[in-house]
């Protein structure tokens, strides 16, 4: 398959052939990430064609000022061919219907406010973002790579039957919404735009080589999608929220793809002011894990590694903990008992088990997940601060909003657990694992560093 046209030759259609000119990002999502009254934005090819023209040869330009008509997207990447015979129903009807629908749905979660709970909008969602990472040059890549199957047609019939095949996952997991409004900088977009990190999964890694993801299924791989220029949708592992401190790559309980899950409005994380080296290191993820192409509405936010220098470390970003929640917004528990009107009644545990499934009562994962926890917290307090980064509303009405920093008790409380922590054998070298240098003039490391 031939994923990498510059899009140079790329060729805009019009008429009868307008369904065959495909943007693997929609069009309507590009112009989130324009600055007001802009109609075009910064364009960079990571891999520059090379041209050839009988003695001459030179490298097309890697930086275009365009427009969201003529970037990311391919002539016929998704135009069938049976026979002598060449069907755009799936631009026009599959895909036109999940951009159409899918629209809504980005706009709702980027303006999330609670207690608001759209349940449409919220399966919209699941059902958008999973096309959306799919259908991407890199994701039909892996798809290919999947199937071991070089056929177009197959690969993209095996898209359309794979289009729910993260949501169960997704749906378990803590969705954050952060907010770069107090950033100069920006979110920047690129060619694969549901995008996935782990920090244990570096670069040259067999989890991030190629058209490869890290599995959304591993403990500490978090999933996060650009909502527009200033907001971004991250979701992360119940699991890995609860203990961070298991291994990376272990898969998270009850890994299923296919299956009925459970969701919680209340739950989902708001608040979150992003500050500057955050969103830069956002954007570094961004880039890094981008096929071939990135835009920006600024210039200078497409090359990130630039304002980070050495402090670039795959594990280090955020401290190791860039794209987390807070966690003292977490808790335990999680069944869900559902009641019906003829009598009956369904059960969940917190990781999607049923009642005569194995996992679903596990108290030694129960106790240990405790104590990470509550671990987690006070670790997360001493980092930050007393102020949450985060808040949900899973303690909260509209008369009594909910809290926004601990008391001066539980501070004091989660500052002497995280010193007691800290001088244990082995936790100051985790931490130096962990913790990036400061930049000249930065906040000074803690304490416990």
């Amino acid at each position: 398959m031939n994923h990498g046209l510059a899009p140079h030759t790329a060729k805009r259609a019009a008429g009868a052939n307008q369904f065959r000119h495909n943007h693997y990002v929609p069009e309507w999502y590009q112009k989130r990430f324009l600055l007001p009254g802009e109609h075009k934005y910064w364009y960079l090819d990571l891999q520059p064609e090379v041209v050839t023209n009988g003695k001459v040869r030179y490298t097309r330009r890697d930086l275009l000022n365009w427009g969201p008509d003529r970037c990311f997207a391919q002539d016929d990447l998704y135009t069938t061919k049976w026979g002598s015979i060449e069907n755009t129903e799936l631009e026009q009807f599959f895909f036109g219907e999940i951009d159409s629908e899918g629209k809504v749905a980005v706009e709702y979660f980027a303006d999330f406010a609670h207690p608001s709970a759209d349940g449409d909008a919220f399966k919209t969602m699941l059902g958008y973002m999973t096309v959306q990472k799919l259908r991407t040059p890199k994701g039909l890549g892996s798809i290919a790579e999947l199937a071991k199957s070089e056929n177009k047609n197959v690969n993209l019939l095996l898209l359309q039957r794979m289009q729910n095949i993260y949501s169960a996952i997704w749906t378990e997991c803590i969705w954050q919404i952060a907010d770069a409004s107090d950033s100069a900088t920006k979110l920047i977009i690129s060619d694969h735009p549901v995008t996935v990190y782990n920090r244990d999964c570096f670069l040259m890694s067999e989890w991030c080589r190629g058209y490869s993801d890290p599995d959304i299924r591993l403990v500490a791989t978090h999933t996060y999608f650009p909502l527009s220029i200033e907001k971004v949708l991250v979701l992360t592992n119940l699991a890995w929220v609860r203990d961070p401190y298991q291994s990376e790559r272990a898969l998270r309980p009850n890994p299923n793809f296919f299956r009925h899950a459970m969701f919680k409005f209340t739950d989902i994380q708001t608040d979150r002011k992003l500050t500057e080296e955050e969103v830069i290191q956002i954007n570094y993820v961004t880039k890094r894990r981008a096929l071939r192409y990135v835009a920006a509405a600024e210039k200078e936010w497409l090359y990130p590694e630039r304002q980070l220098g050495n402090r670039d470390h795959w594990r280090k970003l955020g401290d190791g903990y860039l794209f987390m929640p807070d966690p003292r917004h977490g808790h335990m528990g999680g069944e869900v008992i559902i009641g019906y009107k003829n009598g009956t009644s369904a059960a969940f545990g917190p990781y999607g088990h049923r009642p005569w499934q194995k996992g679903y009562k596990d108290p030694a994962r129960e106790k240990r997940e405790w104590d990470s926890l509550e671990r987690f917290k006070a670790e997360w307090a001493a980092m930050k601060g007393q102020d949450y980064t985060g808040v949900t509303f899973q303690f909260a009405s509209r008369s009594h909003p909910p809290m926004t920093r601990d008391s001066d008790e539980m501070h004091e409380h989660y500052l002497k657990l995280d010193a007691e922590i800290a001088s244990r054998p082995g936790e100051r070298r985790r931490r130096r694992r962990l913790r990036m240098e400061q930049p000249s003039g930065g906040v000074s490391p803690s304490k416990n560093d």
